[in-house]
């Protein structure tokens, strides 16, 4: 065309967690049987939703209101509820109009970042999931900034790396917590986000904390709300939804609560910003909004967010016993949310490694895609690990990271099934370790 009109950071905007399926089901038309690991959809994987939660989305879906446009900012009602629930944790003090609805938190991440200056930049985790990293490089433009997670003390933020980039880098306006964290879940300390927050307010940058898995923690960890730590001073973006806990991830939606938003008044009119175009937008689905209410106070409801928690927790042990003795792997429990994050030693992988697939065309088809320039060790062993057992998980690589491994959900629901999964992923790592 005369004129260039690709955006200069189209090409950071990368999601190898479904992109991979495009690879699955490449290979389950020549007849390979997938194991689909590697995307956090608790539907998808057989969550079964119950009845009363059925019916509260059901009666609502009766009532003419469900159908109708909501408040740009969202169902006033609702807003009243999670404001009040905020306050009740006894830190920062919030209004219904502090709290800004989206069509899930892809819509909310976006705005977060495509309404901030192309030269102010939001420093992500590493490794960083990957609606954010991206979001933030292809607004400006360029890679993403990253602060270390460090994955040999329990995938910790190393706030000596975070602070020497904030100091030595003017362009940083704010800082990106995950927590509990995707895709590695661990789950932060008080004493982190405390150190986090001081930073923060010593650089005079803001915070976006992604809290959608707030409620799912387990062996004997504690999410720590921002919230409680925020102070008075730091402004804040805290992003919170349904698709993972309640779970409805087909809903689309969910919120950002703004903390200290009068502090500054440059934020003030940055967040005054993305109301803007939340209103060209008009609003967010009405009907999710309006039953989140009813159905997170329902007296079943901590019975059944408490019965998959367990279940996670039972799990994350299963997985974490069968491969913490790999020579050459690095795993850490997982303390929150549905995924584990493998990482392999430094110059355990290249690129003749191999695994055994059976079947002719599915062996031309995975060597085929390895054989390109520029694809990384670990996708390598992810496509052959795909090719010779069907388990679909996603490359650690593309998580904004230059560590080699792998991310695996915990949402398989049978026991028997799970564990013959990370038995088939250990024996399959040796084997592909001791190829060459």
């Amino acid at each position: 065309m005369r004129t260039n009109i690709v955006h200069a950071g189209a090409g950071e905007l990368t999601y190898e967690i479904r992109n991979i399926v495009n690879v699955g089901n490449q290979l389950q038309a020549l007849g390979v049987k997938v194991n689909w690991e590697n995307i956090g959809d608790p539907i998808a994987k057989g969550e079964q939703i119950p009845g009363w939660m059925k019916d509260i989305v059901a009666e609502a879906a009766q009532e003419n209101l469900s159908y109708g446009y909501s408040p740009t900012r969202g169902v006033q009602s609702t807003r009243e509820f999670i404001a009040a629930q905020t306050n009740a944790l006894g830190g920062a003090q919030i209004t219904a109009e502090d709290i800004l609805f989206f069509n899930g938190l892809g819509d909310a991440i976006s705005k977060v970042f495509g309404f901030l200056r192309p030269t102010a930049r939001v420093i992500v985790p590493t490794p960083s999931y990957t609606t954010h990293s991206s979001a933030e490089a292809a607004h400006a433009g360029d890679a993403p900034l990253t602060y270390i997670l460090d994955p040999n003390k329990n995938w910790y933020p190393d706030l000596d790396d975070l602070e020497c980039h904030v100091k030595y880098n003017p362009a940083i306006a704010g800082i990106l917590i995950i927590n509990p964290d995707n895709p590695t879940g661990a789950v932060y300390p008080e004493s982190v986000l405390r150190a986090i927050v001081d930073i923060a307010d010593r650089y005079d940058l803001f915070l976006v904390c992604d809290e959608v898995y707030q409620n799912m923690v387990y062996n004997g960890t504690k999410a720590v709300p921002l919230a409680t730590v925020i102070g008075k001073r730091v402004p804040a973006i805290c992003l919170r939804g349904v698709s993972k806990e309640m779970p409805w991830p087909g809903g689309r939606c969910g919120w950002m609560e703004i903390y200290n938003g009068h502090h500054d008044c440059m934020f003030e009119k940055y967040i005054q910003s993305i109301l803007n175009a939340k209103m060209m937008e008009v609003c967010s689905t009405t009907l999710p909004q309006l039953v989140l209410p009813k159905v997170v106070t329902h007296p079943e409801y901590p019975k059944y967010l408490n019965e998959r928690v367990r279940r996670y927790e039972k799990f994350s042990n299963i997985a974490y016993d069968i491969l913490k003795g790999l020579k050459g792997v690095l795993v850490n429990r997982t303390n929150g949310a549905f995924y584990m994050s493998v990482v392999f030693e430094h110059g355990l992988l290249n690129h003749k490694q191999s695994l055994p697939i059976v079947k002719d065309e599915v062996r031309a088809t995975v060597e085929k895609m390895v054989s390109g320039p520029g694809v990384e060790p670990d996708k390598r062993f992810v496509y052959y690990l795909l090719g010779s057992t069907g388990i679909c998980v996603v490359p650690l690589s593309s998580f904004a990271t230059s560590l080699q491994g792998f991310r695996i959900t915990l949402l398989e629901r049978d026991e028997e099934t799970f564990t013959r999964i990370f038995r088939t992923i250990a024996e399959s790592i040796r084997k592909y370790t001791a190829s060459v």
